[in-house]
């Protein structure tokens, strides 16, 4: 791969606040968005775990920028259990072609609105409506740092890198629009599970680890 774009080295450290919308999705529904080379790790009969994380980076990050992440299920590879991201917005060029370029992620450019006091959010891209996140309330939170691991495919190869937050989770009360014209819109998040919010929300992105397949 090559690219007109600058953007530094991994790791990359991203601060700021955001949302995630949790939904148990139909495996008949992702399995097309997943290689066939990962198992889909069923959470309940025919159900797996997905995510719609939105956040924004605002000051003493790697790069400023809002990001639009679409966990569509819990893998497996052999041993190792990850996350697999299908779709993946930014709003910053240099974004997109590292996160392409250092982690095979299918970053993609889109536009974010951010509305009233944060509490809701819309993402366009060309002038169509990806989805809309609105948030309802918050209960009290706890601070509680986590890390997971998430598969990705670079030139072909599979690959998997670590993603370490620092996080003060709040439960919240969120709603979610997802275009019927989004490119996500047959994954199935319609009605969330649940849903959180993180502010503050510290998150360090390592490079990725090549996996061998042979």
């Amino acid at each position: 791969m090559s690219s007109t774009q600058n953007y530094p080295p991994a790791p990359w450290n991203l601060q700021g606040y955001g949302f995630l919308a949790i939904q148990l999705l139909d495996i008949d529904n992702v399995s097309a968005f997943v290689p066939i080379a990962l198992d889909i790790i069923p959470i309940l009969p025919g159900k797996t775990l997905g995510g719609l994380y939105v956040a924004t980076y605002p000051a003493e990050s790697t790069l400023l920028y809002n990001e639009l992440i679409i966990v569509s299920a819990i893998v497996r590879y052999k041993t190792q259990i990850g996350a697999w991201i299908s779709h993946i917005y930014v709003d910053h060029p240099g974004s997109v072609a590292g996160g392409r370029e250092i982690w095979g992620l299918p970053k993609e450019m889109a536009q974010f609105d951010w509305q009233g006091d944060r509490s809701a959010v819309q993402v366009y891209q060309h002038g169509k409506q990806l989805c809309g996140l609105k948030n309802r309330w918050l209960l009290p939170g706890w601070t509680q740092p986590i890390a997971g691991s998430v598969f990705s495919e670079l030139d072909g190869k599979l690959e998997v890198f670590t993603a370490q937050s620092k996080l003060k989770w709040q439960l919240a009360s969120l709603e979610v629009e997802v275009s019927s014209e989004s490119p996500f819109a047959a994954l199935g998040f319609s009605q969330t599970w649940g849903g959180f919010y993180f502010n503050p929300l510290q998150v360090t992105v390592q490079a990725p680890v090549a996996i061998d397949t042979h």
